[in-house]
């Protein structure tokens, strides 16, 4: 009988390393991405809220909390949907208690849009807890970490970026291509 303790972390006798290994980082890292969809879906069910409502909340949080006035267009801008979808995403949160719509404060032709004091409680209520041991992990950390982690995650950022800017070109390479294949049949 095989006896566990030999063998590591490879599944074979060979000797773990003291580090992780790339296939480790990159586990960790999906792993960690599983986390946090799942924190998000808890998240919308217990506010009974889809993924744009709550982007459209928590922008609306942090442009209070930035002294900002928010419009009905902001929002549009910034989730890039039309404005009558964002009409419709308003008119969803506040029947749910989660903003109202008010007057703006300097132009009596615009109305403005601001997150209510129970939503702003409810959000830190549902993730506060698990806001504060994100920050005491970072805070725990040397800033030679705290360096290493950022370059990190700005690389791989820019890794996933340059691939969706990727995808595009090879869509409009493959659109040039086959809108020129039309113009050639056309004009036989």
């Amino acid at each position: 009988m095989e006896n566990s303790e030999e063998f590591g972390r490879s599944g074979y006798w060979y000797p773990d390393a003291d580090s992780a290994s790339t296939v480790d980082v990159l586990n960790l890292l999906r792993r960690y991405r599983s986390a946090e969809t799942a924190m998000r879906a808890r998240t919308r069910a217990s506010m009974r809220m889809n993924e744009t409502d709550l982007v459209a909340l928590r922008f609306l949080l942090r442009e209070q909390r930035a002294g900002r006035i928010v419009r009905s267009i902001d929002i549009a801008r910034m989730l890039q949907i039309s404005t009558a979808s964002t009409t419709t995403l308003i008119d969803r949160l506040e029947k749910g208690g989660h903003v109202r719509r008010e007057a703006h404060p300097t132009d009596r032709r615009a109305g403005i849009v601001v997150p209510t004091v129970s939503s702003d409680d409810e959000v830190r209520q549902t993730l506060g807890a698990m806001h504060r041991r994100m920050l005491s992990l970072v805070d725990e950390m040397s800033d030679k970490e705290r360096a290493v982690v950022t370059r990190f995650l700005a690389g791989m950022t820019s890794a996933i970026e340059e691939a969706a800017d990727l995808d595009q070109e090879l869509r409009d390479v493959i659109r040039d291509h086959e809108e020129a294949q039309e113009e050639g049949a056309a004009g036989e």
